[in-house]
């Protein structure tokens, strides 16, 4: 079997080790050395170039490298009848929990003030407020959303959750569908995106949703740019209906140089690392996957491309 790995930000080293050392017959290559692309069986891949996977007339599987798919499944000349898998957690719910739950710290204990008052030299106590009476907001209660959940709930924060459908989260108070939406937000002091990109949710955090916010809440995103109306977020921070924002992912990314993000004060910019794919935890997803397909069998985190994820 041969496989193409393609990622303009993942080193492929530890991915041909881990791989070789489980299936020693697999054909590892790093694109551009792919060698015949007719022998090509199955991809590997972070974010190749809109109708990159054409070439490759005997393919079988796509391997995204990351939880999302939307950047694959934008370009128009993905392969519709090939098997698509994402992964599903592969360490990276741990690291986006621990993310969010520095977020959601960051904005309740008030840290933002704090490196302000240290930069004016000003001795300022704030009055605290508890975990409890600081409700935390999660849109998107997949995987990776239920476990920053739950470890937000094991540290005191009353959880609400908005997502399509009830999952029944012990300790989360779920709001479900398009309905719930305005109780929801009406309720939260900050907002921690988990939702997938889709058509749906594309733009989702814009003026009119963050108009129904309690004024002075705050924002962390760490799922994708693409969610986020940055013009309106930056309206809703100078309008101090948002009080701050915490953003990891972007419409633009990297971003670019003369975005006003950069420089709001109301801003904490990370540059897109809220969870990295790392081979010593996802190999065996991908291993497991290649060992399903020598065998004919339906592979695991496929990818239901009508929703998007």
């Amino acid at each position: 079997m041969r496989l193409v790995f393609y990622s303009r930000t993942d080193d492929p080293a530890p991915w041909r080790r881990a791989l070789a050392a489980a299936l020693p017959d697999l054909d590892f290559r790093v694109w551009p050395d792919i060698g015949d692309p007719a022998t090509v069986d199955c991809t590997l891949v972070w974010k190749p170039p809109p109708g990159w996977h054409r070439q490759f007339p005997a393919l079988r599987a796509i391997l995204s490298l990351g939880a999302g798919v939307d950047a694959l499944l934008e370009d128009p000349d993905l392969p519709a009848h090939i098997p698509l898998t994402r992964m599903v957690d592969a360490g990276m719910g741990r690291q986006m929990a621990e993310y969010a739950a520095y977020g959601v710290m960051h904005f309740h204990r008030r840290m933002q003030d704090y490196a302000r008052l240290q930069r004016e030299r000003s001795w300022q106590p704030i009055e605290p407020v508890m975990a409890q009476d600081f409700p935390v907001g999660i849109m998107g209660l997949g995987v990776l959303g239920r476990q920053a959940a739950d470890l937000l709930a094991a540290m005191g924060y009353p959880v609400h959750a908005w997502s399509r459908s009830d999952k029944s989260v012990v300790g989360v108070t779920e709001h479900v569908g398009p309905q719930a939406l305005p109780d929801f937000l009406a309720v939260v002091r900050i907002l921690v995106n988990f939702l997938p990109l889709t058509a749906e949710t594309r733009g989702l955090i814009a003026a009119p949703l963050l108009a129904q916010l309690r004024p002075g809440s705050y924002l962390v995103n760490l799922a994708r740019g693409g969610h986020v109306v940055e013009g309106d977020v930056l309206a809703a921070l100078d309008s101090g209906q948002l009080a701050g924002a915490m953003l990891d992912v972007f419409e633009s990314e990297p971003l670019p140089t003369d975005s006003p993000l950069w420089h709001h004060p109301g801003v904490v910019i990370t540059p897109h690392v809220a969870a990295v794919t790392l081979a010593s935890d996802a190999a065996a997803q991908v291993i497991d996957n290649l060992r399903r397909l020598a065998a004919g069998l339906e592979l695991s985190g496929l990818v239901d491309r009508s929703r998007g994820y």
